[in-house]
């Protein structure tokens, strides 16, 4: 257990070395870190959150897209491989724009899949009150074209991908895509990595709906899987299953002081373990995670 934190912490001060020199650059144009999981399968961190890229005899095919901003980026990767007339699927794992901003600009000719909610949101005016953020209904073409209800599969480049939803979990559109031939999964915002997670408690997540989400997950991969979360860098099993000890953990705590009759005030006052420290360091901090909880109790 003492091996699994370390391993945090030595993570944790590579992804806020990472993140001081992204705001060193960020006046510059906006481009993307590309790192080759194997060569079929480039794994892109920009601004929002992270993509997954397929390329292959197939063509092209990208798990989420960003922030629309980073749609010229997004584009000039995509050149590297066959450009844009080569990209065939966009598949959106949840509805936020930090992951399907660039459908718009992408989406034109492109099959868009995604959980049946994700069309429903992205095809109404949403609000993300946490935010106070506000985003109004999409054009037709950067809608997903292709939905489903419980899981779907996509044959391609030599490749199968498996979509399936993960019901009231960050949204209540999330989907976890396994790639079982190059043993990946993109886990979507149902991780952020070395960081505590936001739950969009309004779009229908739930604290502890989503831990339970992570232990089904756990149990469908193995020692050598690649994870991709939504947020932070790339990891592994034991990884997630650190993350998972520490939403339990968490949660634990918060329902505990619940049921003793403590306010959220009260127990944002008291605040977390000293050992649950080292996941405070992403743009939700202990107080607002204690909040998700707290609400999902």
């Amino acid at each position: 257990m003492k091996m699994i934190y370390l391993l945090i912490a030595l993570a944790a001060i590579t992804l806020s070395s990472t993140s001081n020199t992204l705001l060193a650059n960020s006046h510059q144009s906006p481009t993307f870190n590309v790192t080759e999981i194997n060569p079929a399968l480039m794994f892109l961190q920009g601004k929002g959150g992270n993509i997954a890229l397929s390329t292959g005899e197939d063509g092209l095919l990208i798990i989420d897209d960003d922030y629309a901003e980073m749609s010229s980026a997004l584009k000039r990767e995509i050149e590297k491989f066959g450009g844009k007339s080569q990209l065939k699927f966009i598949l959106n794992t949840h509805w936020h724009g930090d992951h399907t901003g660039s459908n718009a600009s992408l989406g034109q000719g492109v099959s868009i899949v995604a959980h049946d909610n994700v069309r429903q949101r992205l095809n109404t005016r949403q609000e993300v009150p946490f935010f106070k953020m506000v985003s109004e209904p999409q054009p037709k073409h950067a809608l997903p074209s292709l939905t489903y209800l419980q899981s779907m599969v996509i044959y391609f480049n030599n490749e199968k991908f498996t979509l399936q939803h993960y019901p009231s979990g960050h949204t209540d559109g999330d989907s976890v895509i396994f790639l079982e031939h190059a043993n990946v999964v993109h886990m979507g915002d149902h991780m952020f990595n070395l960081m505590f997670p936001f739950i969009d408690i309004a779009s229908g997540g739930n604290a502890v709906a989503f831990t339970e989400n992570i232990s089904s997950i756990i149990n469908q991969i193995n020692d050598t899987t690649v994870v991709i979360p939504g947020h932070g860098p790339l990891t592994d099993k034991q990884g997630l299953v650190a993350y998972q000890q520490m939403l339990e953990g968490t949660i634990s705590e918060v329902k505990m002081m619940k049921d003793a009759g403590a306010t959220l005030e009260q127990i944002q006052s008291k605040g977390l373990s000293q050992q649950w420290k080292i996941w405070n360091n992403g743009f939700i901090k202990e107080k607002v995670w204690v909040l998700f909880i707290y609400n999902s109790l």
